[in-house]
């Protein structure tokens, strides 16, 4: 299902002088209006942890100076809320900003002239979208939100002066971009070497760390806003197969999907299930899961 486009990013605001303190200009809000009319408009999934999932996960790639984290939580203030299924850039689209996630899931896809789309990547609170996107022409995916999302839209200029001028949130903005690649190559073993069942549990287990790190889930349950078509579209799968293998693992006492929630009652054995090991993540010892 392709998302509708989102309203054009606010530029009413003058530029950023060159020596003025660092502050994002964010993206227009979009009306509940704008998502699609068969799917209810539900605000983004309530956090377990108040603080600011950016902070939290750039954080974990080693310490930042207060003066960068305090310019952290100013652009995770300045969050607007976009509906579900919205493109918030799509294929082809000049790219004028690297959209940040502070609340919600969005993902990557590319559709094909057939109507038949790939998801290639799920984009959680606290990650940045592209931090590079400045050196492309065109877009050569869309990104669309699949829940209720709170966005930040950081201009490029901004951006430029932000790695320029503070070293450690460069540093470790480079380190999550590589933390991006790691997980794309480990979905692609996803989709070429695991049995369906496999795949569906690893995915389970990736998003359970990934939004662990940044307080969106507990110990055993996240808000999981994605359908059954979203993830047979993730995992290379027909609607069929993916609705088989969720009753396997619930038949074998894994799971439970209820309304927007995923519990997993028997994680050891998800694990087991999908060979997950999260090293891929680079997440030291903030990988609890």
């Amino acid at each position: 299902m392709r998302g509708v486009r989102a309203r054009p990013w606010d530029r009413r605001s003058d530029p950023i002088p060159r020596h003025a303190p660092v502050v994002s200009r964010a993206a227009r809000p979009i009306d509940a209006s704008q998502t699609d009319p068969d799917l209810p408009f539900s605000p983004p999934a309530p956090r377990i942890d108040m603080s600011n999932p950016f902070v939290r996960k750039l954080e974990g790639f080693g310490p930042l100076p207060d003066a960068d984290r305090a310019l952290l939580e100013r652009i995770g203030a300045n969050a607007h809320l976009i509906g579900q299924r919205v493109d918030l850039i799509r294929e082809g689209d000049t790219p004028d900003g690297v959209i940040l996630i502070m609340e919600g899931i969005a993902c990557r896809q590319k559709h094909r002239a057939n109507g038949a789309r790939q998801i290639t990547a799920y984009l959680v609170p606290g990650d940045a979208c592209d931090l590079d996107v400045a050196l492309l022409t065109q877009m050569d995916h869309t990104i669309t939100t699949l829940s209720a999302c709170r966005v930040v839209r950081l201009p490029l200029d901004f951006v430029k002066r932000l790695t320029d001028e503070h070293p450690a949130i460069a540093r470790a903005l480079r380190l999550s971009s590589l933390v991006d690649e790691a997980t794309l190559r480990e979905w692609l073993v996803n989709v070429g070497c695991r049995s369906a069942i496999e795949r569906i549990a690893h995915l389970f287990c990736e998003l359970l760390v990934r939004l662990q790190i940044v307080g969106f889930a507990n110990a055993d349950s996240y808000e999981f806003p994605i359908t059954q078509l979203d993830l047979a579209d993730t995992v290379g799968l027909s609607n069929v197969h993916v609705n088989r293998s969720l009753q396997e693992l619930r038949r074998e006492g894994v799971i439970e999907l209820k309304g927007r929630t995923l519990k997993i009652l028997n994680l050891q054995r998800l694990k087991s299930i999908a060979e997950f090991d999260a090293k891929y993540l680079h997440l030291g010892a903030r990988a609890a899961a």
